[in-house]
């Protein structure tokens, strides 16, 4: 009689794969970065677009160009009503956005954990290089109390 292998379910599977360490640290990172998200659009809307207002318009998302015709738009919802507008005011505000975001995730999170790991790394090889003296050390040690024990033993007498 030849046993067949059991497969392992859908749900089975799954289970093993949402329990990987990476997939956790991962769904942990997405929410704080979401949430992060959040801030840093409050940053750039609150503080930068007003700043930015100071030369121009006060949204940065109004700056357009009118690729075509007269560009009109409804006061109410902002959308062109007539021509063909370039909305190139709110790729700047998300590229402000990515920067600001990339720039505080690297150096607030990024640069002190690498350097956090660095000098881990210099401790454990600098553990590892102690360790080494002293096993050499000892075997030295070892080596000179069995030259001095023969010694004292002399000559003639042979070992059992």
């Amino acid at each position: 009689m030849v046993s067949e292998k059991k497969e392992p379910n859908i749900w089975q599977g799954f289970k093993a794969f949402l329990m990987r360490g990476n997939v956790v640290d991962l769904a942990v990172a997405v929410v704080i970065g979401a949430a992060f998200t959040n801030i840093v659009n409050s940053l750039v809307k609150g503080v930068i677009n007003p700043v930015v207002g100071a030369f121009g318009t006060k949204d940065l998302d109004r700056y357009s160009s009118c690729l075509q015709g007269p560009c009109k738009f409804d006061a109410t919802t902002g959308t062109a009503t007539k021509g063909i507008p370039i909305m190139w005011g709110t790729v700047l505000s998300a590229t402000l956005t990515f920067v600001i975001t990339a720039s505080i995730v690297y150096f607030l999170m990024v640069l002190p954990m690498s350097k956090y790991l660095a000098r881990q790394a210099a401790r454990q090889k600098e553990k590892e290089g102690t360790r080494e003296v002293i096993e050499v050390t000892e075997l030295e040690v070892l080596k000179e109390i069995r030259d001095l024990l023969a010694a004292q033993r002399g000559p003639d007498r042979r070992d059992l």
